[in-house]
């Protein structure tokens, strides 16, 4: 199933500067749509992703995830003739992509003004942990500070206890990586009317606070939300998650009265509508007959059983799972492209925006340098001299 925005970026070119997780990630949504994605990479170390464990014939499979449908070019810009490389590949450029520390781009020359003056068009993304400005542009973080200092840390986890861990890189993936998208398109449609590039200040603890927009506004209205008892984060039995005979987990969603008198129908407990909005002490106690209920069978049973009832209840699925599981098979949510020489087939995971159009293997480190440089107007004998810089 090719998605149908799958071309919606054809003949829009992007220069990925960024390493990890934010950019690359970011950059493959862009490759997805159809945009030309080169990844500029350091010709001794590369994006640093490439390194992390665990690998699949010598690539992270993290890389691996990341970085489909680019192509990857070798250039030291701390050379002022590779340096000079890229300003030329900027005039015919769209979008500039990085994800340096607030100030390097200006250090090595390419700076927004330098990179706009080349061409008034581009559009530079520069994602960083706080933003462009402010007192935090030389602090170093990962998404776990992000998310701290963005209140996101502090709204999970048990009443009174610590915050717990997420799972998955939150502000690196949504706050960065997803806003910087989403920028990015706004940008290109509003240099379409108007002509002009922009440069795009994407801070990732910005966009982590974001999503707490829901929760700002109860605190404005005089609550005071925290972790493990407001409505959507543990406070309700109604919205919780139960252990099964099997020791497997439910995620309850019951949280409106239709749907909660069908949970309680479901599993032979009389229904009270009136517990949904129970104070603290009543929760625990409808927590804890839920709970009981919930031991006697195991998850494939209840699954079975609930599955029956429109009650929003789902079984918790482990990652080893998801390939198999009905609705992703159904949807086409994963599907296998070529990992590339020594590698083979790699499992991957589209987005909400669709399956990509043939992408090509996650590059190699500098594999298509000669190539890109060709395409932009490189005569050869420049091609080598910037492949001769060590």
């Amino acid at each position: 199933m090719i998605g149908p925005l799958a071309d919606a970026l054809a003949g829009i070119r992007v220069l990925d500067l960024s390493r990890l997780l934010p950019g690359p990630f970011l950059t493959m949504v862009l490759a997805d749509l159809g945009a030309e994605v080169v990844k500029i990479e350091d010709p001794r170390v590369g994006d640093y992703l490439r390194a992390f464990p665990p690998a699949k014939g010598g690539i992270s499979g993290r890389y691996l995830a990341v970085n489909r449908g680019k192509r990857s070019l070798a250039l030291d810009l701390k050379h002022p003739t590779a340096r000079d490389a890229l300003l030329k590949m900027v005039e015919q450029a769209d979008v500039v992509v990085e994800s340096f520390r607030p100030g390097v781009m200006d250090k090595l020359g390419l700076g927004y003004a330098q990179l706009a003056a080349r061409n008034p068009k581009i559009i530079v993304c520069s994602i960083s942990g706080f933003g462009q400005t402010g007192p935090y542009i030389e602090r170093a973080g990962h998404d776990l500070g992000y998310i701290a200092l963005a209140g996101v840390l502090a709204m999970g986890g048990t009443a009174a206890g610590a915050p717990a861990m997420p799972g998955v890189q939150i502000a690196d993936l949504a706050g960065g990586a997803l806003w910087g998208a989403t920028a990015i398109l706004a940008a290109l449609v509003g240099r379409h009317r108007t002509g002009k590039g922009a440069h795009l200040d994407i801070s990732m603890t910005e966009g982590a606070l974001s999503l707490l927009t829901a929760e700002i506004g109860n605190m404005d209205c005089g609550a005071h939300p925290t972790r493990g008892v407001e409505t959507l984060n543990g406070g309700l039995a109604c919205y919780s998650v139960y252990r099964t005979k099997d020791d497997r987990f439910l995620a309850v969603g019951a949280l409106e009265p239709k749907f909660w008198i069908a949970l309680n129908t479901a599993i032979g407990r009389p229904p009270a509508v009136a517990e949904l909005v129970g104070k603290p002490h009543e929760q625990a106690k409808t927590r804890a007959e839920l709970q009981a209920i919930f031991e006697t069978k195991t998850a494939a049973e209840w699954d079975a059983i609930l599955g029956k009832h429109d009650c929003c209840v789902e079984v918790v699925t482990e990652l080893d799972e998801l390939p198999d599981h009905p609705l992703h098979r159904a949807r086409e949510v994963f599907f296998s492209i070529d990992g590339g020489e020594g590698v083979g087939p790699i499992m991957q995971v589209r987005t909400p925006l669709g399956t990509p159009r043939a992408p090509a293997p996650p590059p190699r480190l500098g594999q298509h340098t000669a190539q890109v440089l060709a395409e932009y107007g490189f005569e050869d004998a420049e091609i080598a001299a910037l492949a001769a810089i060590k």
